[in-house]
């Protein structure tokens, strides 16, 4: 038996902060590494020791093997736990890591390189008897062999993956693919195979210990999915057949067993709506969604690891899941503007409700560029799945995120849809849903009221005169101010009184019962309604300078921003400008862009590589592209002048 006495974690954020506070309540000291950019970060801050990481991307800091390890020995670290992403499924490292006389908190080096092609990883489950989808080779593909799914060979997270539908679209999609594989993973290596419509994404945890005890730690949900990666997942998976299920727990033991497999995995299916299931891949590490596992089955997947890799053995059995567990990934980004990834300070993030929220950021922290935009995973257990879903609705609902735009109203409308409410979900859901779950929300106009109300409020101890508002013994002319929201305008008129609150103008059946500058208490249709209201200035990214006011009520949370009465002379714009909507680096440039190519609205013309994701810049019209101000490998800033299209003249 091993006996560990200090961890590093090789690796940032909510996942590392989660590792360490398990590693506390085990007794061993906690060591953490950093980027640049991380050098204040949350998991910096609550371990034991750090270690800079020289630079600020990944490559030069979180992939650098070398110096995790050398971290590790310089901080007296016996152990190293990679968490999920960078290094986590690298059996280089893992062995590096053995060499180095550390102890490795996962599976054999050997599972991760049996695992860790899924071409590779294919082959042997086929050979292992585990059901899964016959390859399609692109070369000879025909109109009879779509729609196809081309999946990157070496990656996951939805990089280097593409749906082709049509023939005429496979070799550009699959350039496309090949080349965002290379980028992520270092490896273009593209398989395809039949994409299947309307299946569920399926996964089994297992936990495996060095003794020959395998468990199969039921099934979670994961099909809601939004560019190929997870949104919402649960445990366990509803609507399954016991047959079924028990099929699924075979074929993942089988798979687990088939490469000696020590510690915690995932091994993930495809079930078809006929109820067919199909092999993914298998991933060899924790998953970000194994919190739904651990409450449903009252377990510390982490702990577990540490002690397998101890030497301790398994009981031959797992306990009893109870309940129904879901959990929702929070992200700073803009689901209505092609899921636009955020950047900038949160000055708020507060969930009540007896959810467990996993995050590595706290309220004033900064969301940069370099990383992942998730903010935080919350989860809500319950003895039913409708209890469930209503507790993490509610949860996420009453919660304030100030700040920066998050995906939050978006997963509080998918879990009250009433096909999620029914469990008739599949990975299609986003595709046919994203336009009406991203509509403007209603009650923005109070929102704004509430907000022109505690701005014009004077603080209790202001002067007298100051707190009468310019109150005219004549009946004057309403005061205005204006706000944006989402993008839409919002005028709010209200007067001022002699005594007690103002009154507001065009607002029929609202009536004003208190106003403070950071409450304001509104009666709606003969309904209290109170609302809290901050104002604050984001310092970073889109938001740079501009001061926002956040709403929250129960009715819903809102963000606006004040409108000047004068614009800005300077706030011009050349038309036909495709400004960078986010810092990033230009990974990829149409073939044969330059200035007096004819171009079409709707184009593709750059592609943009910022927080882990690719976006593409298309053009906004059809017509001449006159300038072209971005190279391949550029690093651009947010606003940075991209391109400008003449758009042609009708004739």
């Amino acid at each position: 038996m091993t006996n560990l006495t200090s961890l590093l974690v090789a690796n940032r954020g909510e996942i590392a902060v989660r590792i360490f506070r398990t590693a506390r309540a085990l007794g061993l000291t906690t060591v953490a590494v950093h980027s640049d950019p991380d050098a204040d970060a949350l998991h910096v801050r609550e371990a034991d020791a750090a270690v800079r990481l020289p630079g600020a991307a990944p490559a030069d800091t979180y992939l650098r093997g070398d110096l995790v390890i050398k971290a590790a020995l310089a901080a007296g670290a016996d152990a190293v736990h990679p968490g999920y992403g960078f290094l986590s499924e690298n059996a280089g490292f893992a062995r590096e890591v053995a060499a180095a006389g550390l102890a490795w908190i996962g599976p054999p080096p050997e599972a991760i390189e049996a695992m860790a092609s899924k071409t590779r990883a294919k082959e042997l489950m086929r050979a292992a008897g585990v059901p899964l989808l016959d390859p399609v080779d692109p070369a000879t593909a025909t109109a009879a062999d779509l729609p196809l799914l081309l999946k990157a060979a070496a990656g996951g997270g939805g990089r280097g993956m593409r749906v082709v539908r049509d023939l005429d679209t496979l070799k550009e999609s699959l350039d496309g693919a090949c080349a965002e594989a290379a980028s992520a993973f270092g490896d273009g290596e593209v398989f395809a195979e039949p994409y299947v419509e309307r299946g569920r994404h399926v996964e089994v945890q297992i936990l495996a210990d060095s003794h020959g005890t395998v468990w199969a730690l039921g099934t979670r949900d994961c099909s809601l999915q939004r560019r190929h990666q997870k949104v919402i997942e649960e445990a366990p998976a509803p609507a399954l057949p016991d047959s079924l299920r028990e099929n699924l727990h075979a074929a993942a033991v089988a798979a687990a067993r088939a490469v000696s497999y020590e510690g915690a995995g995932t091994v993930e299916f495809l079930v078809a709506a006929d109820g067919r299931p199909y092999f993914l891949e298998m991933n060899t590490r924790l998953q970000v969604e194994h919190p739904v596992t651990e409450a449903v089955f009252g377990l510390d997947l982490v702990a577990l690891q540490l002690r397998i890799a101890e030497g301790a053995a398994l009981p031959l059995t797992p306990p009893e899941p109870t309940g129904h567990a879901v959990e929702a990934r929070l992200y700073a980004e803009d689901p209505a503007q092609d899921w636009r990834p955020q950047t900038g300070v949160l000055h708020t993030l507060a969930v009540s409700g007896g959810v467990r929220v996993d995050t590595g950021f706290a309220d004033g922290d900064t969301v940069g560029v370099h990383y992942d935009p998730m903010l935080a995973k919350v989860v809500a257990h319950a003895p039913t799945r409708a209890e469930a879903v209503r507790a993490l609705a509610r949860a996420l609902a009453g919660a304030r995120i100030h700040g920066l735009t998050t995906n939050r109203d978006l997963l509080v409308r998918s879990l009250r849809h009433p096909e999620f409410a029914g469990a008739r979900i599949d990975t299609g859901f986003y595709e046919r849903h994203l336009e009406a779950l991203t509509e403007g929300a209603p009650d923005a106009a109070l929102a704004a009221a509430a907000a022109a109300l505690a701005d014009a409020a004077p603080a209790p101890d202001a002067p007298l005169a100051t707190r009468l508002g310019g109150w005219r013994n004549l009946r004057s002319q309403p005061q205005i101010r204006r706000y944006t929201a989402a993008g839409t305008a919002y005028e709010v008129r209200y007067r001022p009184t002699r005594s007690g609150p103002p009154e507001l103008v065009d607002h029929p059946g609202v009536r004003v019962l208190a106003a403070e500058p950071g409450r304001v208490t509104l009666e709606v249709e003969g309904v209290r309604r109170m609302f809290h209201v901050k104002r604050k200035s984001n310092t970073v990214g889109a938001g740079a300078g501009a001061a926002e006011t956040y709403v929250d009520s129960p009715l819903g949370a809102h963000t606006l921003i004040p409108v000047p009465r004068f614009a800005d002379p300077q706030d011009r714009t050349e038309p036909g400008s495709l400004l960078a909507p986010m810092p990033g680096t230009v990974v990829r440039v149409a073939e044969g862009l330059a200035p007096g190519a004819a171009v079409t609205a709707g184009q593709p013309l750059l592609w943009l590589e910022a927080m882990k994701m690719e976006h593409r810049i298309v053009s906004p019209a059809s017509g001449t592209l006159t300038a072209l101000h971005a190279a391949l490998g550029h690093q651009v800033e947010f606003g940075a002048l991209l391109a400008v299209v003449q758009e042609e003249t009708p004739a």
